[in-house]
């Protein structure tokens, strides 16, 4: 008899014997003195052979419709449920089939559930026996269920290799595709082809492989010629009569079952918003038949009359209306507590004593006694109580009494009034772009702090940052601390009744005191700032802010060190080129007023089509207008202020197209113009735009681009004419450490997103090519390079190209890009040496596998936190 060996199968403990003859699971392979893993070796050797299956099973390699000419060829695609195994650049390699099946040799579900079975039986045994220690049965419950998830998940989708690797085949059947021409016959009929047919055909391949070819004939539409509506309730026949003009459905439409069951749903909600609280689409009845008086005769189409029912209830002749009655709020932590009850434009709340202001709540509730009965009110109750962020849950109930009035109980549950979080983490502290760093976050928020469902949250922020120096050429290391109180009253805080008017918006005022401070090794910047900010919301997906105020005190100071003094040195070389750059570098006071508008449809995690647009506009030291510039230029000189005064607005558009499960294209334009118009003509540093980084034209190191065709950083020669600075005398590439702020930013993406396999998480990968650059406004004197030009910027957008990595976790996403430039503007100069032209604008080419990370066109590494657009 053979020992009896122990080894850990699905994550569990068990005994068995050893097979003789097989071999070990955890076989090696030793190859030129490497040790390879015995699963590489599977999946080297069945990379290259077809894959294995039986006499009668025949993989499905690929399928077509055709036929169709009004019906879109994606929503017949839809239909089928069956998708052949993915195939590399549409060959006749599939990889992930291979791996599948290369892999799939020790997998053995049937054994796996011998041995979940067996420790089911040992865990109810040992579950009696540690029945009187809790913290024993416990530890055994949470042993038990992760071996017992991770066994299940072997059995469904097979071993590590299948499941994060691998894709199992599909086959053809033919009974799939029989039904497959069912479900388009049947969807094409509803979509108004009545005499539609759908038939298929298979081709045999090689290898047993087959495609499927699906032939759809539409036929005649069958078009709405005519439409009438039978409704024996005069009130809803009238009421239907006057939304005609709103109806989803007209005469010379094609008699699409979804659209008819669209209007049905439209008089449903135009009846419920009417006092019908007990209507409901199911008294709808919409019927069609041939059209009389007019002869099939015409072959474009077949015309037919739509009757649409609206049916009484059965035995009443008519539909009753409804009106709200008595309407009550509780508010409540716990139930058993005594409350107060008090009476508010004939709403009773029952809540405890001073615990919130009903003047307020008022305002959030558009259910009103005697009123009537409307679908919309019921649901901006819910919502304006939701978005209040200070219930656990808000309900609203109806309860029909005599009379037909609707009694109405509201009851919420509170949530903590004080709510503590603390965050570490690493990421990047300049704007995203930058090198990882650590960080540490601290909140604390106080619910309804004065009783008038306010929220006050102080929150501070630590963290540490290694960056590129604005001139050195060693990385430094940024420190940031950052301290932010803000208080958030539900209302907007106006005088007057202009306030009211945004009852049914969601509103906020916001009013915030932030101070940060950022230490660099060549300056301290350190800024107090001040908002107020009302916010309100049309939809879920539009969002709008009015900032009336934004304060702002800058102190800005060169470090007393050998880089700050190469700072300086650099700002100083920089104004004698033209650049006002120094400037905001400089204390400085500046306000502004704005005002955003935000539309989302985008929801994170769903792969749907979407858009993105954001659009904003800032005026920066308005106030400053209204007094004389003398006034101004005294006032400067007394304080040693900078005082600004512009003009600022950005326009941010992005689209989401899924073209695939797990796959979609993004789409980003990002447009921004500032205009100084001050005594500095210029805007505070904070306020200009950068491209370059992360989250812009990933190929250029983070706000190092630009501007326009000009050198990033510049010589001037004996001649007097300008020469590029290189980095140093071996790479050619040019010299990036300088920050390049402009007054115009244009910058596009376009991104190829899909999902490549899970390993612990959905690990993503994308292809994009990022364009973009930034500008000034005026010519400093002796760049006009840097100018922007309608006529010629668009020869002046440079170009980046490359490969993108993304570990999605689900609540946060780490993401790498690695970039190499196409298309560089600058790289247009005379060689100082030979004195040629030398025009390496298209510099692809200069890029180098074999030199990846050096030479004139090095791959640039991006980190990012979230995605970049």
């Amino acid at each position: 008899m053979n020992k009896l060996k122990s080894v850990r199968r699905f994550g569990i403990l068990v005994l068995q014997e050893p097979a003789s003859g097989s071999p070990t699971r955890y076989s090696l392979f030793r190859i030129g003195g490497l040790v390879i893993p015995y699963a590489v070796v599977i999946l080297f050797f069945t990379a290259c052979a077809p894959a294995k299956r039986s006499e009668n099973q025949y993989l499905l390699y690929s399928q077509s419709v055709k036929g169709n000419q009004i019906i879109e060829t994606e929503e017949l695609e839809a239909l089928i449920p069956q998708r052949p195994n993915k195939r590399l650049l549409q060959l006749p390699f599939t990889p992930g089939l291979w791996i599948y099946l290369g892999t799939s040799g020790n997998y053995n579900p049937d054994s796996a559930r011998q041995v979940l079975e067996a420790r089911t039986a040992r865990f109810e045994q040992e579950s009696q026996v540690v029945g009187n220690d809790p913290k024993a049965l416990k530890k055994l419950n949470r042993q038990f269920n992760h071996d017992a998830r991770k066994t299940q998940k072997y059995i469904e989708k097979g071993n590590w290799w299948m499941r994060n690797f691998g894709e199992a085949p599909v086959y053809y059947t033919k009974a799939d595709a029989e039904a497959n021409t069912t479900k388009m016959q049947l969807f094409l009929r509803k979509k108004g082809f009545y005499r539609a047919k759908a038939t298929y055909t298979v081709d045999t391949l090689a290898d047993k492989r087959v495609r499927v070819n699906y032939a759809v004939s539409e036929g005649v539409p069958d078009v709405i010629r005519a439409i009438s509506y039978q409704i024996p309730d005069k009130r809803i026949d009238s009421l239907v009569g006057y939304s005609l003009g709103s109806a989803l459905i007209k005469v010379g439409d094609r008699l699409d079952e979804a659209q008819v069951l669209a209007e049905a749903v439209r008089i449903e909600e135009l009846l419920r918003n009417s006092g019908y609280y007990g209507f409901s689409r199911q008294y709808i009845k919409p019927s069609g038949r041939d059209f009389a008086g007019a002869a099939p005769g015409d072959s474009l189409s077949w015309p037919v009359e739509l009757t649409m029912t609206i049916l009484n209830p059965p035995g009443k002749n008519s539909h009753p209306v409804y009106y709200v009655g008595d309407v009550q709020m509780t508010l409540a932590r716990d139930p058993k507590l005594a409350t107060d009850t008090v009476r508010r434009n004939g709403i009773q709340y029952f809540l405890e004593q001073g615990m919130y202001s009903t003047r307020l709540l008022d305002t959030k509730i558009a259910l009103r006694p005697g009123s009537l009965y409307r679908l919309r009110d019921y649901s901006d109750t819910q919502r304006q109580l939701f978005l209040l962020n200070q219930f656990r849950f808000a309900n609203v109930n109806f309860t029909d009494t005599t009379g037909r009035r609707l009694r109405t109980v509201i009851t919420a549950t509170p949530l903590d009034k004080y709510d503590i979080t603390t965050e570490l983490g690493a990421t990047v502290l300049y704007y995203g772009q930058g090198f990882p760093g650590p960080y540490a976050n601290a909140s604390l928020r106080v619910r309804n702090l004065f009783g008038g469902l306010e929220t006050f949250e102080i929150s501070a922020r630590f963290g540490l940052e290694a960056q590129l120096g604005f001139a050195a050429d060693s990385v430094l290391y940024s420190q940031e601390f950052g301290l932010t109180t803000s208080l958030l009253f539900p209302q907007i805080l106006f005088p007057g009744k202009a306030r009211f008017l945004f009852n049914t918006l969601n509103p906020r005022t916001q009013l915030s005191v932030g101070y940060t401070i950022t230490s660099r090794p060549d300056y301290t910047r350190r800024n107090l700032r001040a908002t107020m900010t009302y916010l309100w919301q049309r939809t879920q997906a539009q969002q709008f802010n009015l900032s009336i105020a934004d304060v702002n005190y800058l102190q800005a100071a060169i470090q007393n060190t050998s880089v700050g003094q190469q700072f300086e040195k650099s700002l100083e070389d920089l104004a004698a080129q033209g650049s006002t750059i120094r400037n905001s570098f400089r204390n400085a006071f500046f306000s502004s007023v704005s005002f955003g508008y935000t539309y989302n449809t985008n929801i994170l995690g769903q792969n749907k089509r979407a858009n993105f647009f954001r659009a904003t506009a800032e005026s920066g030291g308005t106030t400053l207008n209204f007094l004389k510039t003398s006034a101004v230029e005294s006032l400067t000189q007394s304080t040693g202020l900078q005082f600004y005064k512009y003009l600022r607005t950005n326009i941010d558009y992005r689209h989401y197209l899924p073209i695939a499960p797990r796959a979609l294209l993004a789409f980003r334009a990002n447009a921004g113009l500032v205009f100084g118009y001050g005594e500095n003509q210029t805007a505070p540093y904070e306020k200009r735009f950068f491209a370059g980084g992360s989250n812009s034209v990933r190929a250029w190191l983070p706000r190092r681009l630009g501007l326009g065709a000009s050198y990033p950083r510049s010589t001037v020669l004996a001649d007097g004419t300008t020469a590029p600075v290189f980095a140093d005398d071996k790479s050619g590439q040019f010299d990036y450490r300088f920050e390049q702020p402009g007054d115009v930013l244009i910058e596009g993406s376009a991104e190829l997103r899909a999902r490549l396999f899970k390993f612990v998480a959905d690990v993503n990968g994308a292809v994009f090519v990022d364009a973009g650059n930034v500008w000034l406004l005026r010519d400093p004197g002796n760049n006009p390079n840097a100018v922007f030009r309608p006529g010629t910027f668009y020869e002046q957008l440079a170009v980046g190209t490359g490969l993108g990595l993304r570990l999605d976790f689900s609540f946060f996403v780490l993401r790498f890009d690695f970039a190499v430039k196409a298309y560089d503007p600058s790289r247009r100069y005379v060689d100082a040496a030979t004195g040629q032209l030398v025009d390496e604008r298209f510099i692809l080419n200069k890029f180098s596998f074999k030199n990846a990370f050096s030479g004139t066109n090095p791959v640039n590494v991006v980190f990012g936190i979230g995605y970049p657009f």
